[in-house]
């Protein structure tokens, strides 16, 4: 790596282990005390030096580092967000088979031991952490206590033992810590501007996404209509979550449908990839926060399987909660969710990632532009005819599509002042169809997760450029030139996108 990618995955160090493949941090955790942010950040490259030749790559690295300036050192959202130091912490990167066992276990205990240290440093660090915050990510937290194991000896003592304090500081920041959770608008805009290279108007965003959810409504309304005519679209969507596999049933599932997406997606010629292996598996415990993620094989590393990670719940939690979640995976949601995740979705963009051209776009990952993706796809294997004959996959589409876009107009709401939490819990029920819990983690998450709105952001700013691509392109326009054009980019700042048809 040059200086300024290297300055970069310094302040990045779990994405560039896992997400970019660079394993020289393998066994390496980031100094997240802050005066090692400082440090960090004081070695990223003053604006216009060191330039990159072809002018889409200065401006995505220019673009990154403007970022991390504004969250790290503006915004301090390491010293208010202890998922930073969770994934810090996190040894489940070492699960998937990306080099010998023998060196994944020996990354892992130089990792494991270095968590004492990791902890004091989070400890020092986490001053800033609301309560609602420190209570929504405490699971997340405590999760990580089931990555060390019995064979660990003297040195998962210790982290067991640093784990503990870090806990403990969460616990009391939990009990004592101030109860506001807004970044304030003004942060918000500026966080949301500087990631995505773009400027960023909140109202009309807010006004972007109203809009996106009654395009989501209408196309469920539709969807339910043709599955029960005449019933009201909330007894639909009932009774379609009511129908789902048992908990052994939804991995068995969930690899039937992987095999069908990826095998539909290269029939069809969507991507330009359609390589590489994709099991399915549960989620490490750390990680099963998240019902369903990608985990996949890296750019910088030996090409090895992707995995999608899907969660059932436990078996011995009281039966409505094993209930809750396991609606998640019913029959109608399942299908969409493996899209996203897997074809030609998360995994398909991965297969194109490890190709990008340049060092700067194998390694910079836009969020918004990851999770944008891979909702578009959902939406575009809809348009395409993925389960044509079946309106459950239309009426899953639009439920998710609602969740996400709820996101948008909840982080808005709530990081502006203008929404509580039970707002947007209220919102999540109203508008999405989520109940009870799922509802209200849906809102505490966005305290904490002020661009979770991406999803819909990115996936609309994808459809925005498909009709430039079209008006430009003329007849020489196709979904997978577009697609190839778009991933030939990696995963840019929205605010980027243009490159693809100037290029294409």
């Amino acid at each position: 790596m040059d200086a300024r990618l290297r300055a970069l995955c310094d302040l990045m160090v779990p994405t560039a282990r896992e997400s970019v493949g660079r394993h020289e941090y393998d066994g390496v955790v980031q100094d997240l005390s802050p005066d090692g942010v400082r440090r960090a950040l004081a070695r990223l490259a003053p604006a216009g030096a060191h330039p990159y030749p072809d002018p889409h790559d200065e401006a995505q690295a220019s673009a990154a580092e403007h970022a991390a300036r504004v969250a790290l050192g503006d915004l301090a959202l390491h010293r208010a967000n202890p998922l930073h130091h969770v994934g810090n912490l996190d040894l489940a990167c070492y699960d998937r088979e990306y080099a010998p066992a023998g060196e994944r276990a020996a990354a892992r205990r130089a990792h494991l031991a270095a968590w004492p240290d990791a902890v004091d440093a989070a400890v020092e660090a986490l001053d800033r952490v609301p309560a609602p915050v420190a209570a929504a990510t405490l699971s997340a937290a405590r999760g990580l206590a089931g990555q060390v194991r019995d064979d660990d000896g003297a040195a998962g003592r210790a982290a067991l033992a640093a784990h503990g304090r870090l806990v403990a500081h969460l616990e009391r920041a939990a009990r004592d810590g101030h109860p506001e959770t807004a970044l304030g608008g003004t942060a918000l805009a500026a966080l949301l501007s500087s990631a995505e290279a773009l400027p960023v108007d909140l109202t009309a965003l807010a006004a972007l996404a109203d809009a996106e959810r009654d395009r989501m409504r209408a196309l469920l309304s539709e969807a339910c209509d043709r599955i029960a005519p005449g019933v009201s679209t909330s007894d639909t969507v009932a009774a379609l979550l009511a129908d789902h596999p048992d908990i052994d049933g939804v991995l068995t599932e969930a690899r039937a449908l992987t095999a069908e997406v990826i095998a539909w997606t290269a029939e069809r010629g969507l991507m330009p990839y359609d390589d590489g292996e994709c099991r399915v598996g549960p989620a490490p415990e750390s990680r099963r926060w998240a019902m369903a993620m990608m985990a996949w094989a890296a750019p910088y590393e030996a090409d090895s399987p992707s995995w999608y990670h899907v969660t059932p719940p436990e078996p011995d939690w009281p039966a409505a909660e094993r209930e809750e979640w396991l609606a998640v995976f019913s029959r109608t949601s399942l299908p969409a969710i493996t899209v996203h995740e897997v074809a030609p979705g998360h995994f398909s963009h991965g297969r194109a990632l490890r190709r990008a051209p340049s060092a700067v776009r194998r390694t910079l990952i836009g969020e918004s532009f990851v999770e944008g993706w891979a909702h578009y796809a959902e939406e575009m294997a809809l348009e395409e005819g993925f389960h044509a004959d079946d309106p459950r996959f239309a009426a899953g589409v639009a439920l998710e599509a609602l969740v996400r876009v709820v996101r948008l107009s909840a982080a808005i709401g709530l990081h502006t002042g203008a929404m509580t939490v039970a707002e947007a819990a209220a919102r999540f029920t109203a508008d999405a169809y989520l109940q009870g819990p799922a509802a209200l983690a849906e809102a505490y998450r966005g305290t904490f997760d002020p661009t979770y709105g991406r999803y819909t952001w990115g996936k609309l700013a994808i459809l925005d450029l498909r009709e430039r691509a079209r008006r430009a392109w003329g007849a020489g326009f196709s979904l997978p030139r577009l697609h190839a054009a778009l991933l030939a980019l990696g995963s840019p700042p929205l605010g980027l996108l243009d490159t693809a048809v100037e290029r294409g």
